[in-house]
């Protein structure tokens, strides 16, 4: 039980006040919260967590039955940290079924966007965009796994262009199918229009399903390549030191090492599971697409390591049985991009040229459908990550010498 049976008499006390109803009783699904809680190892954070965030009084409506234990009723509250807590703590005991935080937030979001449209056909037209475009791509790049947040933002920003454009031609009083070449001409010139980018994309997608003229442009995309690569010498050097150094923590070692040597972004790096993991008689795999990647030594020993002995930093409901590779501070829920992004950069890694590093390398030497197979990338990606490692590297590297530097 631990060495404070003192704060552990009165946090039991104290919870089964908030939690019993009018009979004194514990209403089944928030008995395994209730045990949890009491058996953590610091009672005196639990304490302090009660007295000094919203979750003492949430608790009690949940307890009395004044609030209905549900997603929704949470959701009613609005949004702020101390409710996402409880919510992620409520998942990780059972009261509550898990949920794609990130998707739930994004389709209340969505709907909200959407019902800024004015025109009733145009706002028809928003939400199949959303629905059938931008979500169900969303869900099949994802295969189950939890949307991140740079994916939602990505989608919002997206959505918030094409709601811009729509709006921007009722107020002109045009409509998206009798609209012109110089009526598009007319919106990217407008100094109060927003969001060009983001609503050529919508544009290019009405001009694919034939919803405007086939000749209708908006902003060409036109990418040539990354704008910033590190040196290769210096990537290099930190995965030699990732590789051998024992002084760094296993979970940055490995987490460096997939940026470096794979290409993968911080917020897929963070959603890996400990599942991704296999061993077999080929040795550890590693699945970051659809085709698993055989790690080599000492790589391998260090994500076997760290599936054994990974452990996170809640120390509020948390059960000990998180499925993620690299745990968050939030019982159940894994490191945040945010987070792993502050941790890769204390390595000396900037994670977006450092990627860019690794895809223009990987890109020169594997064809672009294993490329996109084993690292989890969409083909088009590959393919053109493939067309701009295939140049000469000297007129390519002065190229980007030329470039406003960014990290991107």
């Amino acid at each position: 039980m631990g060495n404070h049976p003192c704060k552990r008499c009165v946090l039991d006390e104290r919870l089964r006040a908030l939690l019993a109803d009018d009979s004194g009783n514990i209403r089944p699904e928030l008995t395994e919260l209730h045990r949890t809680l009491v058996d953590t190892d610091r009672p005196g954070t639990v304490l302090n967590w009660l007295t000094r965030s919203a979750a003492e009084a949430v608790l009690r409506d949940l307890g009395s039955g004044r609030r209905a234990l549900s997603h929704d009723a949470l959701d009613d509250l609005g949004p702020s940290k101390p409710i996402d807590h409880l919510r992620s703590v409520l998942v990780a005991t059972g009261a509550l079924p898990d949920r794609d935080e990130h998707l739930a937030r994004l389709e209340r979001w969505i709907t909200d966007t959407v019902d800024t449209v004015t025109d009733p056909g145009h706002r028809k037209l928003a939400r199949h965009y959303a629905t059938w475009h931008l979500i169900r791509r969303l869900r099949a790049r994802n295969r189950g796994r939890p949307v991140s947040y740079g994916q939602a933002t990505g989608i919002r920003t997206r959505l918030r262009g094409a709601a811009v454009l729509l709006n921007w031609l009722t107020a002109h009083q045009l409509s998206l199918a009798t609209c012109t070449q110089a009526d598009i001409d007319r919106w990217l010139t407008d100094p109060d229009a927003r969001y060009r980018n983001a609503g050529s994309g919508f544009l290019r997608w009405a001009t694919a399903n034939k919803l405007v003229d086939t000749s209708l442009e908006g902003i060409r995309r036109s990418w040539r390549g990354p704008a910033e690569l590190i040196d290769g010498e210096q990537r290099w050097d930190i995965a030699r030191r990732l590789l051998h150094d024992d002084a760094v923590k296993p979970e940055d070692r490995v987490a460096g090492l997939l940026v470096l040597l794979y290409a993968q972004r911080a917020s897929t790096i963070t959603h890996l599971i400990t599942d991704d993991v296999t061993t077999g008689t080929n040795g550890v795999q590693l699945r970051l697409g659809s085709s698993p990647i055989v790690l080599p030594k000492p790589l391998s020993m260090l994500v076997s390591a760290l599936v054994d002995a990974r452990t996170g930093h809640a120390t509020i409901g948390d059960q000990g049985s998180s499925p993620w590779l690299f745990p968050g501070g939030q019982p159940g829920r894994p490191l945040s991009a945010a987070q792993m992004g502050v941790r890769l950069r204390a390595l000396g890694i900037r994670p977006n040229p450092a990627r860019s590093a690794a895809l223009f390398s990987l890109a020169a030497e594997v064809p672009a459908a294993i490329l996109a197979r084993t690292l989890g990338i969409h083909i088009n990606v590959a393919v053109d990550w493939q067309q701009a490692s295939a140049g000469d590297w000297t007129s390519y590297a002065a190229d980007i010498g030329r470039r406003p530097s960014r990290d991107s």
